[in-house]
């Protein structure tokens, strides 16, 4: 069993802080946020053991393990401050934003030994589950092709999420470039292909509403990106693409992941609502084996600031596909979130922890999620430019 302390009380730290509340491998929780009522409301909402004022502060502090929930652009810093002062580290997406601060962190996990999860939701979603089990029994045949997309119009929820987080000069950090955010779209396809990307080219759309989201004058990333895609070459050979799109007339609420895979002998495709497994003999139908059934639970205070638009995506439970024999007890009846990843990823951390053993989406995976799409963005600004890819190599167990 070991302490945590949670970074960051915003939208996203409730669903989590909820399950780890309730893990029999996790003790006292803390909390600390850059605005103090937020923390103290967190700690109130979860009975945590209390609430830090800084993030040096909960460093200074004896807790174990911290978990990550700061805005996208910050983790990487914060992520290496954490691993040099002791603590197992838990991190919400991406890693990190420059090749950069990637090899910072794989250089401290590497040197400290202690644990680094990067909480990508794909790696569980439904999709991703069937389309792994499948490629383990052989169905595809040769993997050669595949697809997924993180399609979130920025109407749908992600306007009200800025101005929550964002404060006063929201429009500044709502241009975030899409391609900086990549890890729902490549790490679904790569969570279940196991290979990684070794180049890229990319285009960049140029936004036009004109309102003041996605200005380069007003960008702190002097981006005018809203939608971008990528068409990525893979070791061993095939290829996958990806669309991370902003601007999207597309019900981002029902799904905001969608994915397809193409081998020789099988292949699967996705849409909003429909999910179908294909062969040379025909098509199976495979929506409902992959279909979170809805777990909300009336009043839950975890999304008394989500916005409406996103809480399908806090919300949804377990689909068949899901294995839950491995989960806690304490799980079986809570809100789940993000298709059904949300009790699979705070049980991994715990897992990863308390036994010493690397977690699914380690440094090393993480970075293989997370670089590609930033090597896009590149290539995106040089006009397509095909780029090679670092990388930093498998995860110690997978040698």
């Amino acid at each position: 069993m070991f302490s945590l302390g949670i970074v960051g009380a915003g939208q996203f730290a409730g669903s989590f802080a909820k399950l780890w509340r309730l893990h029999p491998g996790v003790g006292d929780i803390l909390v600390t946020d850059l605005l103090p009522d937020r923390a103290a409301r967190l700690a109130a909402d979860y009975d945590l053991a209390g609430a830090l004022p800084s993030y040096e502060a909960m460093l200074d502090s004896d807790v174990d393990a911290v978990a990550i929930f700061t805005q996208r652009w910050t983790h990487g810093p914060l992520v290496v401050q954490a691993l040099r002062a002791g603590k197992h580290v838990y991190s919400a997406v991406p890693m990190a934003v420059s090749e950069a601060e990637i090899a910072a962190i794989v250089k401290a996990v590497r040197e400290t030994g202690l644990t680094y999860m990067m909480g990508e939701t794909s790696h569980y979603n439904p999709a991703v589950v069937y389309a792994r089990d499948r490629i383990a029994e052989g169905a595809f045949g040769r993997l050669f092709y595949a697809e997924g997309d993180y399609v979130h119009d920025m109407d749908l929820g992600f306007y009200d999420a800025y101005r929550y987080s964002g404060g006063e000069n929201w429009k500044a950090t709502a241009s975030y470039p899409p391609l900086l955010y990549p890890t729902h779209s490549v790490g679904g396809v790569l969570g279940a292909w196991q290979t990684h990307a070794v180049s890229v080219s990319a285009i960049g759309v140029t936004d036009d509403r004109g309102d003041g989201v996605f200005d380069k004058e007003v960008s702190q990333f002097d981006n005018d990106f809203s939608n971008a895609t990528a068409l990525f070459e893979v070791a061993g050979g095939g290829s996958f693409r990806t669309n991370e799109f902003r601007r999207v007339g597309y019900p981002s609420h029902i799904r905001e992941s969608r994915f397809r895979f193409f081998g020789t002998e099988g292949s699967l495709e996705q849409l909003a609502t429909v999910s179908c497994w294909q062969d040379k003999k025909g098509v199976d139908d495979v929506t409902e084996h992959l279909r979170p059934m809805p777990t909300l639970a009336p009043g839950d205070p975890s999304l008394e600031n989500v916005a409406p638009a996103l809480r399908d995506a806090f919300t949804s439970g377990s689909a068949p596909v899901h294995d839950r024999s491995r989960l806690p007890k304490e799980f079986a009846h809570v809100s789940n979130g993000h298709e059904g990843s949300h009790h699979f990823l705070a049980d991994d951390f715990v897992t990863a922890v308390n036994t010493g053993c690397l977690p699914p989406v380690n440094a090393w995976v993480a970075a293989r999620y997370t670089l590609p799409g930033i090597i896009a963005h590149q290539s995106a600004l040089t006009g397509g430019v095909r780029l090679e890819i670092p990388d930093f190599g498998d995860s110690p167990e997978a040698r």
